[in-house]
């Protein structure tokens, strides 16, 4: 079970603790003070009043022990930059995910050690863009990844003498409602092992030990993995 840490009181990171599975991970809320504490374990999360800044407050709370993900949301960037140097001191393994306010900051908190930034009006401007210039594809991220909690991902074997070898990735349709998934990528073992996506500039010719990358909800997941690993047509 992952164990989860989140600093910074904010819609955005309300939301992402709503959405994480509960299941599988133990989220515990950094707060700044008594009231962001009670606003969020009114939600049901368990919270603890820390002051950031202060290495014997973040040791207190497990990182450096058993924290496997620190999640930085405050709205100042200079805040983030500074919990990540700080986290990344203790801990040199933690996965530390960032949101980042301007741009030119981003920069600073990889080099502070953020494994991750994740920029809201990078995504808010390819939302707006998947909406007016490919409408289903945009209808799809708004029933998988903006509007359901049952998105998983799963990677898909090609075997051999399947009704997809010599297939076109173009040629999938996997954007409806039997599937309701989205491809991330492919795997080309017989290139490499590195995932190569799918942005729509290349198309690629399917074969035998290629692996699917694939994004959707669970169901659409397992009946796509049953239809490819039985050879149902």
């Amino acid at each position: 079970m992952k164990q989860i840490v989140v600093f910074g009181y904010s819609i955005m990171s309300l939301e992402a603790m709503s959405r994480l599975p509960q299941d599988d991970c133990n989220i515990l809320f950094a707060a700044g003070n008594e009231t962001e504490a009670t606003l969020v374990a009114e939600k049901g999360f368990e919270t603890r009043v820390i002051d950031f800044r202060n290495d014997d407050d973040l040791l207190s709370i497990g990182i450096g022990a058993n924290i496997d993900i620190i999640f930085c949301f405050y709205p100042q960037d200079s805040d983030n930059v500074f919990l990540t140097i700080s986290a990344r001191a203790i801990d040199k393994s933690v996965i530390i995910i960032a949101i980042v306010d301007d741009s030119e900051s981003e920069e600073k908190l990889l080099a502070a050690g953020a494994n991750k930034i994740i920029d809201p009006y990078e995504i808010c401007g390819r939302k707006v863009h998947e909406m007016l210039t490919k409408p289903d594809i945009s209808n799809i991220l708004d029933h998988t990844v903006f509007g359901r909690h049952d998105l998983n991902m799963a990677q898909i074997e090609i075997p051999i003498d399947s009704y997809l070898e010599g297939v076109m990735v173009s040629q999938l349709n996997l954007e409806n409602e039997k599937y309701n998934l989205i491809l991330i990528g492919v795997v080309d073992r017989e290139l490499d092992d590195q995932l190569h996506f799918t942005n729509g500039e290349t198309d690629h010719e399917l074969n035998a030990g290629d692996v699917l990358v694939v994004m959707g909800p669970s169901r659409g997941c397992r009946l796509f993995r049953n239809e490819v690993e039985y050879q149902w047509q």
